[in-house]
């Protein structure tokens, strides 16, 4: 299988690359930057600290696709919707990680994506994609009786906010307890902001260092709390979902997917 890396030189690109080149069934065939990137024409395993593949790093996106089985996409929310739609032309696969969409761009990649192989997930950990799955479940059992406090920390480089996996805990918890988090959703609190409210759903995000990602989801009653705690140690716990994911994505039929559908989740 012939894989692409788009945001190539980035944190997450490079140990996609890597991890990517250790498996013997995958072959590094592209590595995707955008066109003010220092990168450019640089080897893409030597970007990745992996050796030299012969592979360059490059701005061309059509020829990365053409050469490609399958496309793994961490790079930023307009360029990610231009991949997508890219990969649909051109009739490849393509596994999306990138987070910070607006509502009209995740509609043009639902469009776009449908007409390809399309995995779409705002976190590619195997735990994290469990977790979303046992936040769900607690949540139904527990019903509105528990508070629900959703606590994530990230770099200090991330640039959206809050993460996209603390907004996919939100939206699924939200969904078990009939809630619409459009109105239930509250991102922080200060000043005089009353008592809280029953059906509120708080989503917090926590911003320094080096911090990979944490996500806590806290449901909370008089006497008691129960925590359900992710902790990422590094950034290969998601890289490494990735690849999987584009390994599992290539034999399947059009459509959009998440790694729920990989994981046999739902």
């Amino acid at each position: 299988m012939k894989l692409a890396a788009s945001g190539a030189a980035g944190r997450m690109g490079k140990r996609i690359l890597a991890l990517a080149h250790a498996l013997p069934e995958v072959e590094i065939s592209g590595a995707l930057e955008a066109p003010s990137s220092p990168f450019l024409g640089l080897d893409a395993g030597e970007t990745a600290g992996i050796g030299k593949l012969g592979v360059p790093v490059t701005s061309d996106v059509d020829a990365v696709l053409q050469a490609c089985d399958v496309l793994v996409d961490f790079s930023a929310p307009v360029a990610s919707v231009a991949h997508v739609q890219a990969a649909a032309a051109n009739g490849k696969a393509i596994v999306v990680g990138t987070t910070g969409f607006s509502e009209d761009q995740k509609k043009t990649l639902h469009e776009a994506g449908m007409r390809t192989r399309c995995l779409i997930a705002p976190n590619m950990s195997m735990g994290v994609n469990l977790l979303f799955k046992i936040a769900e479940t607690v949540a139904r059992a527990l019903g509105p009786e528990y508070d629900v406090e959703i606590v994530e920390a990230h770099h200090r480089m991330k640039k959206d906010a809050p993460s996209g996996t603390a907004d996919k805990l939100a939206q699924v918890i939200a969904g078990a307890l009939n809630r619409d988090l459009r109105t239930a959703g509250v991102y922080g609190r200060q000043g005089q902001v009353g008592e809280r409210k029953p059906e509120e759903i708080g989503i917090m995000a926590v911003r320094g260092g080096d911090i990979v990602g944490e996500h806590t989801v806290m449901f909370v009653t008089t006497g008691e709390r129960i925590e359900l705690i992710h902790r990422a140690h590094s950034r290969d716990a998601l890289a490494k979902g990735a690849v999987q994911a584009a390994v599992w994505l290539v034999s399947q039929p059009n459509g959009i997917y998440d790694m729920q559908d990989m994981l046999g989740l739902k």
